[in-house]
């Protein structure tokens, strides 16, 4: 089977500090990762998401698509190559185009939450830094509406007084020329849930949580920019993440049963890795759902869905080939029912 890798490659020159443009683009070893395991059984095929993408699927002439780009200059970016995929009839692993904008755009994504009764932090979209915010009350977290991988979410962006959020709101209108997502900020345990599989089959990885304790001192208790790109670097990696989560059965289940909601409530396909956190109560809130999520392949670059996945016994390799494995069962490619005898059992990172 011929499979076309379709990425956003991060630019080689490393960004300044604090430079978030391409911080959802992948690095070059990621994508050679992704390429190389499907390699293993397949003819594989790379493909820049960029202007010329339309020409390349049609010279490349692939039998499915594994997407991991990103896209580019749109607040629907993400839904690009999907889009791309269905007008030219070539079928695709991950959400469909319309999941992948819902997803990214975080209010619109929590507005199909509370529809659907799974519990979401409350929440503004603010265009005016003066507008009001009630019923919402500090501390409360600001952020762009439309933007992924952290950006735009810095160790200050929770404000703990009233008159600290219209200056956040002001920097996020400045700096990403969008709304600002005024959101309840809560102070309980952090978790990543890390979800693969469709209908009956949708399984939930073990657990991660975030472990604040981590951080230097003085930081507010968020995975911030600054946490996942500055204080976590390989040469020196922040331990932040146990997987297993400590948790007791019945918070697990809970957990799970709530991201299993949110998955089919957002009509997510394939793989989904979805943030989780703790009201004052103990009860779970889905934050965000993150339809197409990081797979760094260094175990020490904590990418949280590789690491639940090793976590349930299924190394790097072995993941990639399971979502193509599931969106061809989907498709009903029969070529997509891979085989042991030609993949091997060696899992890669």
């Amino acid at each position: 089977m011929r499979v076309a890798v379709v990425y956003n490659c991060r630019p080689s020159t490393p960004a300044a500090p604090g430079d978030d443009r391409y911080a959802e683009w992948d690095e070059r070893g990621t994508i050679d990762a992704v390429s190389s395991a499907l390699a293993r059984a397949h003819e594989v095929v790379e493909i820049e998401a960029d202007a010329d993408i339309v020409e390349s699927l049609k010279r490349e002439r692939p039998d499915i698509v594994f997407n991991i780009a990103e896209g580019i200059n749109s607040q629907n970016r993400e839904s690009q190559v999907p889009i791309i995929c269905e007008m030219l009839g070539i079928p695709y692993t991950g959400s469909d185009g319309f999941t992948l904008a819902a997803c990214l755009n975080k209010a619109r994504a929590k507005e199909i939450l509370s529809y659907h009764g799974v519990p979401t932090p409350a929440f503004r979209v603010v265009t005016d830094s003066n507008g009001p915010l009630a019923p919402l009350a500090p501390p409360l977290i600001v952020k762009p509406l439309w933007e992924g991988s952290s950006m735009g979410v810095g160790d200050d962006s929770v404000a703990r007084r009233p008159r600290d959020v219209p200056a956040k709101v002001r920097r996020v209108r400045a700096r990403y020329r969008q709304p600002a997502l005024v959101e309840e900020y809560l102070e309980g345990r952090e978790f990543t849930a890390a979800l693969i599989g469709n209908g009956p089959g949708l399984r939930v990885l073990p657990l991660v949580e975030i472990d604040f304790g981590t951080l230097p001192a003085g930081a507010n208790r968020i995975y911030s920019f600054e946490a996942k790109w500055v204080w976590d670097r390989p040469e020196a990696p922040l331990r932040i993440f146990t997987c297993p989560a400590p948790v007791d059965p019945a918070l697990r289940r809970e957990i799970e049963e709530v991201c299993r909601r949110a998955f089919t409530v957002l009509g997510c396909r394939d793989w989904c890795r979805i943030d989780v956190r703790l009201d004052g109560e103990g009860r779970p809130h889905v934050i965000e759902l993150n339809p197409l999520p990081g797979i760094l392949p260094d175990p020490d670059q904590n990418s949280c869905f590789p690491k639940a996945a090793r976590a349930a016994g299924m190394g790097y390799a072995e993941l990639v080939r399971e979502v193509l494995r599931i969106a061809c069962d989907r498709n009903g490619i029969a070529e997509g029912r891979l085989k042991e005898a030609a993949l091997g059992t060696g899992g890669g990172k």
